[in-house]
């Protein structure tokens, strides 16, 4: 069975913050998949950082190009935007983070993030806390 992982987990794979060493043993010691949306949003982050002079351009391309040749299975998101809309409503948070935990739920996988208020959110429902661990954890 796949792990699903989000941008927070695969960008920790490349930039040095907390939690690195645990999303670097997933890469190693699982097998991943994401929604295709993880690309441009890891891509968008590390742009982000750039702006704002976090890491240069040479280190943010380098980076989108190690996530990019990373052993992650794209899921195609659109299939699981209806559901992403409806665990959004339901928990409160934004359609984009909910897409991972609606395709973890349609792989039957557990989705692994790193965004920590999005975890509470998940792990606070009784259906959805099955389908999602935060990394670390």
């Amino acid at each position: 069975m796949a792990v699903i992982v989000d941008a927070n987990v695969a960008l920790k794979w490349v930039i040095d913050e907390d939690g690195s060493e645990a999303a670097r043993r997933l890469v190693a010691e699982e097998t991943l998949a994401a929604p295709d949306l993880m690309f441009i949003e890891c891509a968008n982050v590390l742009c982000t950082k750039v702006r704002r002079g976090l890491i240069s351009e040479t280190t943010s391309r380098l980076a989108l190009d190690a996530i990019l040749a990373s052993p992650i299975r794209a899921i195609s998101a659109r299939p699981s935007i209806g559901a992403a809309q409806i665990i959004a409503l339901e928990l409160r948070q934004r359609a984009y983070d909910s897409l991972y935990l609606a395709i973890a739920i349609t792989e039957h996988a557990t989705l692994v993030t790193a965004d920590e208020r999005f975890a509470r959110a998940a792990l606070a429902h009784p259906v959805y806390a099955r389908s999602l661990r935060l990394l670390g954890a």
